[in-house]
């Protein structure tokens, strides 16, 4: 629990430094995403010799198309925008997990926050488009549940400010989603898309800036472990693990449908085999 002295609305400091850590990642991300669908639809796509200059997409796209049939450039755009979004919200299991047992929240965070940040940055190089989303997918797994969860630990047990400090967390979260197309998205299509993606990268480091500089306003954690290597193979364990789960998800779509079908068949009929034998039964 934070003991520093209430300073905002009748809430702890520590609420004010997430709220505005939160609101600038919001801005990061939703900005880039603002941007994501039209800059493969306007730009890379639009591409002759795409699959020679982007790193991955003819394995991507053969994965896609092997699960879902021909894609086209708006259909392609939709699916990897879909994927992205999906390891967003998938990737938090691990970056929780991480937290718990290794590194603490505020570690992770700040993890979280330098991963995503090079991510953005990445998004500037246009061979490196897909390596990026990966990685800010990777970097979003650390910053998002423990940011949040840092706010609840700035009470104490009962404490029925908790319920109001998280609607005004999310205060920020929708500020900074509000402003993200505005500020990215505007620079994204009228100064260049590389413009755009930059500024999310900004964006992201503003918020590990204004999270760095006030670590004595956060509530305090018990170390999660009294190894000093441990940590640093869980840090390592994770950059390396969680992109690669994400790389054998993907390829997974590019399984013979024979074999998935045969799968989906013997599931089948086991099922049928034993609605048969209750109707018998009854």
């Amino acid at each position: 629990v934070c003991s520093s002295d209430l300073e905002w609305m009748g809430h702890p400091r520590g609420l004010t430094v997430l709220f505005f850590t939160e609101m600038w990642e919001r801005l990061s991300y939703y900005g880039m995403r603002a941007l994501l669908v039209l800059y493969m639809l306007k730009h890379l796509f639009v591409q002759p010799d795409v699959g020679a200059n982007l790193l991955g997409f003819n394995a991507l796209k053969g994965a896609l198309e092997n699960a879902f049939g021909p894609l086209g450039a708006q259909a392609l755009s939709s699916q990897i925008y879909g994927l992205y979004t999906g390891f967003v919200y998938l990737t938090p299991l691990f970056g929780g997990l991480l937290a718990d047992r290794l590194l603490g929240r505020r570690k992770a965070v700040i993890l979280g926050a330098l991963l995503m940040a090079a991510g953005h940055f990445l998004m500037a190089v246009e061979s490196a488009f897909l390596p990026a989303l990966v990685l800010l997918a990777t970097g979003n797994g650390c910053f998002k549940p423990n940011t949040s969860s840092q706010v609840g630990l700035l009470y104490a047990k009962g404490d029925s400010r908790r319920d109001r400090a998280y609607t005004l967390f999310y205060v920020g979260v929708n500020v900074g989603a509000f402003l993200a197309p505005l500020v990215c998205g505007t620079l994204g299509q009228v100064v260049g898309w590389h413009w755009g993606f930059g500024a999310a990268g900004v964006g992201m480091l503003l918020g590990l800036f204004v999270y760095l500089l006030n670590q004595q306003r956060l509530a305090t954690e018990a170390p999660t472990t009294t190894s000093s290597t441990t940590p640093v193979l869980g840090i390592v364990a994770y950059i390396v693990g969680v992109p690669l789960f994400i790389v054998a998800s993907v390829a997974a779509l590019a399984l013979p449908r024979t074999l998935t079908l045969s799968f989906a068949d013997r599931k089948s009929t086991r099922l049928n085999s034993s609605h048969g034998y209750i109707s018998y039964a009854v």
